[in-house]
């Protein structure tokens, strides 16, 4: 088996790499995304304007379900599919970027995917605003050779353009809504239609010719709506619609806890992660309660809750009541890294450092954004820390023991100390003085959503989940771009998860 980053520098692709072949499955010329572009982030403008001026997403989400519902979907949107109790599926979180650190994926996911029934996007299929003029590059064209159906729940970027995308390809070709009527003047909902971003009348006029490339019999899937339930094999697979703000409207969610019910044994993916950087995240849902109360509940049997939206890979196991429920963030199926290095010095629901496991690595996600602005800010000598140089200081401020040992002779200076520092890099919780600048605080959200970078490594990942009636088994697959971890994908993260 393949080294992994938690054994060494190679095995995290830092030396002696090889490019891989993914170059081989990209089309001759990809747009690079840039959340620096101003143009880029007025195309995005509807999530602020939800969060200013008020979230239309759960009355459109149920005109989408009254929608498919009048076109026959199930009135319990389950989808019952004949697979025997053994069997495996995939997790891809936030693919959609369409560039190289998407299709680095592609490789290892269809070689440890080959044997798999089934796999679940979780979250962000397409970047930057979900236009269905992106899903040939951005989709279609990166899993054609994927010869399984794939499901999916849609992240905030979906629903930038109200989901239109996203039902015409996962949904049987949804026709768009007819349009609603328009608010009265001078209130915020009439300000926000003004302002909302809309499809191109000819978006996706290619749609059709797209599809071919992911036209065989055995990739064919359609799912009731953006939020569903899949029983096969012994468990159930829920999928929920967390929309532009991470929230669940009163209809999903009496629908989720009825779906819920009972003893069988259920895994959650959601847009949105319960648990991540450290925090709980419990997810509203609209009249009252949240998601992880529904997931917490003894008598619904989760075993896991499994969230994209953040771009990389996280892992608390939660004790509830005597039994461990996996929540974790499997966002790193293509899109731009976001930092493990910020993440404080995890204590939180009894899951400590020594429990938690994230990839990259906190050293390797410090290194690689140090080389990232080095080379940004023109400060290659100043700015840049070898991976041994990051994990050291990444160990000293948060006083834990790395996963991966520096290596004799590394030294924490002051230049190391600083630049950790200026890249937001985490501390222990009680070492943070109210008084000092929040600059992890004001990093994460500035400055790590700009951070695309184009060569490896990329530290991207994916999740593979073998199924038996005793338990699953949870994998966490790196992709680097590099070869080796192309031909031979390494398992940065396992765990049983016992059903029984």
């Amino acid at each position: 088996m393949a080294e992994s980053s938690r054994e060494t520098a190679e095995g995290a692709g830092w030396h002696g790499a090889t490019p891989g072949t993914y170059r081989q499955l990209m089309p001759g010329r990809t747009e690079k995304l840039s959340w620096f572009d101003p143009r880029m982030l007025w195309a995005a403008r509807n999530g602020v304007l939800a969060s200013w001026l008020g979230d239309p997403t759960g009355r459109t989400r149920g005109r989408w379900v009254a929608q498919r519902a009048a076109a026959g979907a199930p009135a319990d949107k389950v989808i019952r599919r004949a697979d025997p109790e053994r069997f495996s599926f995939l997790v891809l979180g936030d693919p959609g970027e369409g560039g190289e650190p998407q299709y680095a994926v592609v490789p290892g996911l269809l070689d440890a995917g080959r044997d798999t029934a089934f796999a679940v996007v979780a979250s962000d299929v397409i970047y930057p605003v979900g236009s269905a003029d992106d899903y040939g590059t951005k989709f279609f064209r990166p899993y054609r050779d994927y010869p399984a159906p794939l499901y999916a729940v849609p992240g905030n970027h979906d629903w930038y353009e109200d989901l239109g995308a996203f039902m015409r390809v996962f949904c049987g070709d949804a026709p768009p809504l007819p349009p609603e009527p328009r608010p009265r003047p001078l209130t915020r909902a009439w300000l926000r239609s003004l302002l909302w971003h809309r499809p191109r009348p000819d978006d996706g006029r290619d749609l059709d010719e797209q599809r071919k490339l992911r036209g065989r019999p055995g990739q064919q899937a359609e799912q009731p709506g953006p939020y569903w339930a899949i029983d096969t094999g012994g468990i159930r697979i829920i999928g929920i619609d967390t929309g532009l703000l991470g929230t669940v409207d009163a209809e999903q969610g009496a629908w989720l806890r009825e779906v819920s019910r009972g003893p069988r044994p259920k895994v959650l993916i959601t847009g949105s992660p319960l648990y991540v950087d450290g925090e709980h995240h419990p997810c509203p849902v609209e009249g009252g309660g949240t998601v992880d109360d529904i997931v917490r509940d003894p008598a619904h049997h989760y075993v896991a809750a499994i969230g994209g939206d953040i771009h990389n890979y996280q892992r608390y196991p939660v004790d509830v009541g005597g039994r461990t429920i996996q929540y974790m963030v499997a966002g790193g199926g293509g899109a731009f890294t976001h930092a493990t290095h910020t993440i404080p010095r995890v204590d939180i629901a009894g899951v400590t450092e020594e429990e938690f496991r994230c990839y990259p690595l906190r050293g390797d996600s410090l290194a690689f954004y140090s080389r990232l602005y080095g080379r940004r800010l023109r400060l290659r000598r100043f700015f840049t820390l070898t991976e041994a140089e990051a994990t050291a200081v990444v160990a000293e401020r948060l006083e834990i023991r790395p996963a991966r040992a520096p290596g004799p002779g590394t030294r924490v200076t002051r230049r190391t100390r600083l630049v950790a520092g200026l890249l937001g890099t985490g501390r222990r919780p009680d070492r943070r003085k109210r008084f000092r600048l929040p600059v992890r605080k004001i990093y994460t959200q500035l400055f790590s959503p700009g951070s695309a970078t184009y060569s490896p490594p990329f530290f991207k990942s994916f999740l593979r989940l073998d199924v038996t009636p005793e338990g699953i088994r949870l994998r966490c697959f790196a992709a680097t771009g590099n070869l080796a971890q192309e031909t031979d994908p390494p398992v940065e993260d396992e765990v049983f998860i016992p059903l029984q």
